[in-house]
């Protein structure tokens, strides 16, 4: 079996204004998914997220990874994966067994590999019958407990918002906080804090995010006020790859928890996060971190340092496959995100909807491959915007 045809189905959903949603980063108007697409000359075919800008994605997979791919066998996963990222180094991370980054292989260029990855890592598994998960090892689990993420409402609407959360199902809720509420901060945030745990009760577990918008010293006073709420995680209180000793500085300053990495690319990136004893919890992003192969290496680091791993899944139902396969293929992986935001990327792509089950649990798919199936004509029903 060879590849054939490597491509990049680009998917766009406005967003109505009574689902809009603002953040530190403004209002949410539309929804984008960069799918890449890898055909066999035997008919099968993978899917896999490239998260970055989707026209630059798709530039990206079809001029420069697509000429390295066609006519290659697709099973050779690792090989591929050393391949699009050494490039013309190639041989020289073969003889001396470690990568040779080749040129600018960062940013966009890394979120196109991850996509190819996991579109070969779904040609695998369709060629032996079995869901991803099995192939990387796993079955650690088929189920997998998930936490209900978004949480932009202002005081007196945040309880209502992660109450709905609960009501769904979950145990696990996460909001947003710091950059958000900027124009009162941190005092908009206590108290939005201090809301959402007098309703959902003591026994939720509640995780705060602030998008790395704050400094370490605004971080480290936000942790101190909100611990009494015991908070299960502080996630990206500033960037790690901006400032990895502010990180490290608001973890030594408060015993919650600080969880990191959704924007990072690479194991290297991650253990440079472990060694400077910066985060208790890391986040990679299969569609950016480098695809499942990457993100089993980042696992296998963690691992090592006695660190527990919770996928950042926001984007697509192909983001959201993966990343299961991904949880259940791995020992440390410790929860599920599940974005509770209008996205019909995310609820209406699939055959088979996405959901969580009653207890706040995730079942894991069990069909070949990312154990998905997409709905027809998706290009026609989610034109790309530009």
């Amino acid at each position: 079996m060879k590849i054939s045809n490597v491509s990049t189905m680009l998917l766009s959903v406005p967003i109505p204004e009574q689902h809009r949603w603002r953040s530190d980063f403004g209002v949410n108007r539309k929804l984008d998914a960069a799918i890449v697409v890898v055909e066999t000359d035997e008919g099968l075919i993978g899917y896999g997220e490239a998260k970055g800008s989707p026209l630059v994605v798709k530039a990206i997979v079809e001029s420069r990874l697509k000429p390295l791919l066609v006519g290659e066998d697709p099973s050779r996963i690792a090989y591929l994966w050393e391949k699009m990222y050494s490039g013309s180094r190639l041989p020289l991370a073969l003889k001396y067994g470690r990568p040779y980054q080749g040129h600018n292989v960062k940013g966009e260029t890394m979120c196109a590999i991850s996509g190819v990855d996991v579109a070969l890592w779904d040609i695998a598994g369709k060629t032996f019958g079995v869901p991803i998960y099995k192939l990387l090892g796993g079955g650690v689990r088929s189920r997998i407990r998930a936490y209900g993420s978004g949480g932009w409402a202002g005081p007196g609407a945040a309880a209502t918002e992660l109450q709905s959360y609960v009501e769904r199902g979950f145990t696990a809720v996460k909001m947003r906080v710091g950059g958000l509420d900027d124009e009162d901060f941190p005092a908009r945030s206590i108290a939005r804090v201090e809301e959402v745990r007098a309703a959902v009760g003591p026994k939720v577990d509640i995780m705060l995010d602030a998008h790395g918008a704050l400094t370490s010293n605004q971080a480290s006073r936000l942790a101190h006020e909100v611990e009494q709420f015991e908070i299960t995680w502080f996630e990206e209180p500033v960037v790690a790859d901006d400032d990895l000793p502010g990180l490290r500085e608001v973890r030594q300053r408060t015993r919650i928890p600080i969880a990191t990495g959704e924007n990072e690319q690479g194991s290297f990136a991650f253990r440079a996060i472990l060694d400077a004893h910066a985060a208790d919890i890391l986040q990679p992003d299969i569609a950016i971190a480098g695809g499942l192969s990457e993100c089993c290496r980042i696992a296998a680091v963690a691992h090592a340092h006695g660190v527990g791993v919770a996928p950042h899944v926001w984007g697509s139902a192909i983001l959201w496959a993966a990343s299961l396969q991904f949880g259940a293929a791995i020992p440390n992986c410790i929860i599920f995100e599940f974005g509770q935001a209008y996205n019909p990327l995310l609820y209406d792509l699939l055959v088979s909807p996405v959901a969580v089950d009653g207890d706040g649990h995730v079942t894991v798919p069990t069909a070949p491959g990312l154990g998905v199936e997409l709905q027809p004509d998706l290009e026609k029903k989610y034109p790309y915007l530009a």
